[in-house]
């Protein structure tokens, strides 16, 4: 017997239709997501468990720091519509300014790193004023940047590389969280931390549920939302715990949780955040709307230029020396990883925990392939497919839609 009504059997067919509809709507978001443990698996499992061993995973975190540092900077720039081919250059010459002011005239750390974030948003800003005020373009300007500041490492450090930092100033990249609890074999007030951040996550996600449910505005359906917090939160503790059971938690993944959140908020909650995305989905129509599209661009590269330059100074507290060669090539590492975390060409479209999950699956990748012995060539000949894909994918999205 039948007991399936009209009424009944389509609202079974609107289910996986709206299902699908939400696949389809969120895929950038959740294929990123999945493409990030699909690849930490695959390595997993063809370096015989190296990939994870906390020793490893810590070192991952440490190479890969300044890279995502960046990346959210970058990824307000190019929702914006434009570019930052400077970065690389502004991170070595700022890490060549701190060491001059510490190791040869012996300044204050804390007074030298608040000299060089300011040099950083002065230089973002120099360049955000020809972008926002002249027009020129973002390529060009930034484009010179680059090579004005590669010129001007190079002077500062007369080409030699100039060291050792102080204990304290390298305990920026190279420190880690101590254990208060004094816990034998595992830092347990690290692990704490994991817990903790992954139980505000649930709680602050279900509390922004029941809202959207309140004014009818759900559409992630409950099985994705729950799967996807249960992944987030068993990972975050996981890696905790995989942390903890080495030398606990470094300051630098501090520091880069503290940006990712203070710049999620800011993207995704507040006015300027939609006003950045209003510019790059249509600057034109932002502009005649009311939005002071000069000053927010503007803003916008002084951002980039003061997160480059923190940048800066974890790796040279993280190498320990300032090189001439630092930051050689980090824009298209820190761009790649902006446009492989879903990040869109045209503007207007991207998330910033995207950047840091597509950040994650650069250092992922290269990690990976050094533990296999890929050689340096292949390397680059694999990262490069890798971010034409996702750019593929990125236009196959725009012409479906």
């Amino acid at each position: 017997m039948n007991d399936e009504t009209p009424e009944t059997a389509g609202a079974l067919k609107a289910k996986p239709k709206t299902s699908m509809h939400f696949i389809r709507t969120h895929l950038r978001e959740y294929g990123i997501l999945i493409a990030l443990i699909v690849i930490m698996a695959f390595f997993q499992f063809m370096t015989g468990g190296i990939l994870l061993k906390p020793v490893n995973l810590t070192n991952l975190i440490l190479q890969n720091s300044y890279i995502i540092i960046m990346a959210v900077g970058m990824l307000l720039v190019i929702v914006a519509g434009h570019i930052d081919l400077s970065v690389g250059s502004v991170l070595g010459f700022i890490g060549a300014l701190a060491a001059v002011m510490i190791v040869e005239y012996d300044i204050n750390y804390v007074v030298t790193a608040i000299v060089c974030l300011a040099a950083g948003a002065a230089i973002g800003a120099m360049q955000g004023y020809w972008i926002a005020y002249f027009k020129i373009p973002a390529f060009i300007v930034t484009l010179a940047g680059m090579l004005v500041f590669k010129g001007l490492t190079l002077w500062l450090l007369a080409g030699q590389s100039i060291g050792p930092f102080p204990k304290n100033f390298q305990l920026i990249s190279s420190g880690f969280i101590p254990d208060l609890f004094k816990a034998e074999g595992i830092n347990l007030f690290s692990l704490s931390l994991g817990v903790l951040t992954a139980s505000i996550l649930i709680i602050l996600s279900a509390r922004s549920r029941m809202h959207q449910q309140r004014i009818g505005i759900v559409d992630e359906p409950f099985a994705f939302f729950f799967a996807k917090n249960a992944i987030i939160a068993f990972a975050i503790i996981y890696l905790s715990y995989l942390l903890a059971a080495f030398r606990g938690l470094p300051n630098v993944l501090i520091i880069m949780a503290f940006l990712i959140s203070v710049y999620t908020f800011i993207a995704s909650k507040t006015t300027i955040g939609r006003r950045i995305y209003a510019i790059g989905g249509n600057e034109k129509a932002a502009k005649l709307s009311g939005i002071n599209t000069e000053r927010l661009t503007f803003l916008t590269f002084a951002n980039m230029g003061m997160l480059a330059a923190l940048a800066g100074l974890v790796f040279a507290a993280r190498l320990n020396t300032a090189t001439p060669k630092a930051g050689f090539a980090f824009e298209l590492d820190v761009i790649a990883a902006v446009f492989i975390g879903g990040a869109s060409m045209s503007g207007g479209v991207g998330t910033i925990i995207g950047a840091v999950v597509g950040a994650f699956i650069m250092g992922v990748m290269n990690n990976g392939m050094s533990i296999l012995g890929i050689g340096i060539d292949w390397q680059q000949v694999i990262k490069g497919l890798v971010l034409l894909a996702a750019v593929i994918f990125d236009v196959y999205n725009k012409n479906k839609a």
